[in-house]
């Protein structure tokens, strides 16, 4: 049986993955962005509830993983700000404008981390070499590195996934992620041998609210739903789990 880490944007999330059966949390904020750094508040709050492990992602926006100072900045503050608040983890990810792995700046933010346990996320599914990208993560020294084998899901990209975890040799974890569901996991698990798997289990729930306004949104044109939200569902999470080992 695989590990099983939750993304979870919420801590009504991560309590709900942890009662599924999740071994542990990536706590993000903006999921509609692929996640960035949550608050100091949410963190504290996951940390004071939960008794399975919680990681926390380091990314101070959306779109690429090439970082200004001032963002690298926020960046070791968030990391600093993660490990007084008790997390076990963050979750990284730089890149330079050529495609590879940020080293000097990777390098800091471990250091910075330590003694938390650090992944490096997807950031390596748009990463120029995939298999140099690896031995650069190793050689610094990242604890296990998120993947969907730089393809949009892990089932296009299983085959690459399956060749990672034979070239790190047990020397990095290569956590597949992106694309799971209840049914294709035992395959993916089977096909690619992961130790551990990084999935979600996000249902829509309604609003509470009987007064609404329809006409007005908070966001901008790409409008996500005013009076319902998705949070973790723990029979996903549990079904997911209790599928892992099937073929």
């Amino acid at each position: 049986m695989p590990v099983i880490e939750v993304c979870v944007d919420s801590v009504q999330s991560a309590l709900a993955s942890q009662e599924g059966g999740a071994d542990r949390v990536e706590l993000c904020d903006n999921l509609f962005e692929g996640g960035t750094t949550p608050s100091a508040g949410a963190i504290a709050v996951a940390r004071e509830r939960l008794r399975i492990k919680l990681h926390v992602i380091i990314r101070p926006r959306g779109g690429d993983f090439l970082y200004s100072d001032v963002e690298f900045a926020v960046m070791q503050r968030d990391i600093a700000t993660a490990k007084s608040l008790g997390a076990d983890g963050v979750v990284i990810g730089l890149l330079t404008a050529e495609g590879d792995v940020d080293v000097p700046r990777t390098r800091q933010l471990v250091e910075l981390a330590r003694p938390m346990s650090v992944t490096f996320h997807r950031a390596f599914d748009v990463a120029r070499e995939p298999f140099k990208a690896l031995e650069t993560l190793i050689e610094l020294g990242i604890d296990r590195v998120l993947t969907s084998g730089q393809e949009e899901s892990v089932t296009e990209g299983a085959e690459l996934i399956a060749e990672l975890i034979v070239k790190a040799a047990n020397r990095i974890i290569v956590m597949p992620g992106a694309g799971f569901n209840q049914r294709n996991v035992g395959r993916v698990v089977a096909k690619t041998g992961a130790r551990e798997i990084h999935v979600a289990g996000f249902a829509r729930v309604e609003s509470g609210m009987r007064y609404r306004n329809e006409r007005v949104f908070m966001g901008g044109e790409l409008r996500c739903p005013e009076y319902s939200h998705a949070v973790t569902d723990a029979g996903i999470v549990r079904n997911i789990r209790r599928n892992c080992d099937v073929p």
